[in-house]
């Protein structure tokens, strides 16, 4: 499940929970990175140097400024099918609008 961590940034507000399959990775942000979204990173049946890490809460979309540009980041999209998801549609398109301004 991806969780909006964020529902008042203007990306993700009316935007709801929404579940996704797909490939998972570590990803490690800068504290001053304002986290839009997360999933949560399982253990149970998953074998790994990383398991007695136990569960963590990996961010999925991220804002940022470098100077006066923006970045938008989104881990969602491994494949294809993840764009289905309405949601998942629908924050890559605002995440885009917004860093192309």
């Amino acid at each position: 499940t991806v969780h909006i961590t964020n529902p008042t940034h203007p990306l993700t507000a009316g935007l709801a929970d929404f579940p996704v399959k797909s490939e998972q990775y570590y990803m490690h942000v800068h504290p001053a990175v304002p986290v839009l979204a997360t999933t949560r990173f399982p253990t149970a049946g998953v074998d790994g140097p990383h398991l007695p890490n136990g569960e963590v809460l990996m961010p999925q979309a991220w804002t940022k400024y470098f100077g006066r540009g923006r970045i938008f980041y989104s881990a969602l999209g491994h494949a294809p099918e993840v764009l289905d998801i309405p949601e998942a549609r629908e924050l890559l398109r605002r995440g885009l609008l917004w860093a192309a301004r």
